[in-house]
């Protein structure tokens, strides 16, 4: 089912010749009444009959709202001019919003790649892009982009682990812009039998579970310490092997093997310790 464009004829020009044409055939019905015609009285209500009855195909439409219409259950075609509009008073006129709409789901509970049990959710921004589609491929547009809409927040959400444990991975707090786009194109594959065309859909909210939240924080913070210490422990190295070049360079001393290696401890003890460090005045020989 694809949507079809229908026209339709404006409604205030055929308003006002329907009123023209009214207030003729009241005039011609007193006529007859006053003169006693009954042809005339007759022909004057047959006239009346078909003014009443073309006012049904009178309907409104604002702008971004489309009319879909409908012959006896077959389907004509859509109409979105705004304004006062005209059509056969046979068509059933169906109206569907084209304006864009957005929406929170719930927080749900699912499982990321890892296994771990997560909270998440999401902010959909869609509007009406088809609206044979939205009317008759689904019973409720609405309520369909709702559930699809979950579904594809926890089917995406179990395609990525929490937290980034290579370069190359996706995760869901460090790519927060890759996993909204994921999202998206999740959408709109699940939407587009109905119609619908996902704007924008990003994440709202994004947590461990409550019950392993702390022992999540612990393993984090403990992430966290040892990727400084390793990044201290690397400064640290490069620190002293530039002081021994440049000692070794200038010519300043000439240090043996053990000289070296007791150097190398103490300025490693010195750049990696957590305190400062005390220093120890030697005033006799290593030896």
């Amino acid at each position: 089912m694809r949507e079809v464009e229908k026209s339709s004829i404006p409604g205030i020009p055929l308003i006002l010749m329907l009123l023209v044409t009214a207030l003729f055939d009241l005039g011609m019905l007193i006529a007859g009444v006053k003169d006693q015609a009954m042809l005339q009285v007759i022909a004057a209500l047959l006239i009346f009959i078909p003014v009443i009855f073309a006012c049904i195909g009178f309907y409104t439409l604002e702008p971004n709202q489309a009319a879909v219409l409908s012959l006896f259950g077959k389907y004509v075609g859509t109409v979105r001019t705004p304004g006062l509009r005209w059509n056969n008073p046979f068509f059933s006129k169906k109206k569907v919003s084209l304006r864009a709409r957005n929406f929170e789901s719930g927080k749900l509970k699912v499982n990321d790649l890892d296994g771990s049990p997560i909270e998440i959710a999401a902010v959909i921004v869609w509007q009406v892009a088809d609206s044979a589609e939205a009317v008759y491929n689904v019973d409720d547009y609405e309520s369909y982009v709702h559930i699809q809409s979950e579904a594809a927040l926890r089917a995406m959400a179990s395609s990525h682990p929490y937290d980034q444990h290579d370069d190359k991975q996706i995760a869901l707090r460090s790519h927060p812009k890759e996993v909204s786009e994921h999202l998206r194109k999740q959408l709109t594959e699940r939407l587009m039998l109905a119609g619908v065309h996902v704007v924008e859909a990003r994440i709202s909210h994004l947590a461990y579970a409550p019950e392993i939240a702390q022992a999540m924080l612990q393993r984090q913070q403990a992430n966290a310490v040892v990727a400084a210490r390793e990044r201290i422990v690397q400064g640290a190295v490069g620190m002293v092997q530039m002081a021994l070049d440049q000692l070794k360079t200038q010519g300043v001393v000439e240090l043996d093997e053990e000289r070296r290696a007791a150097m190398v401890s103490n300025l490693l003890v010195v750049l990696c310790s957590d305190r400062a460090a005390q220093p120890v005045l030697n005033t006799g020989s290593l030896y």
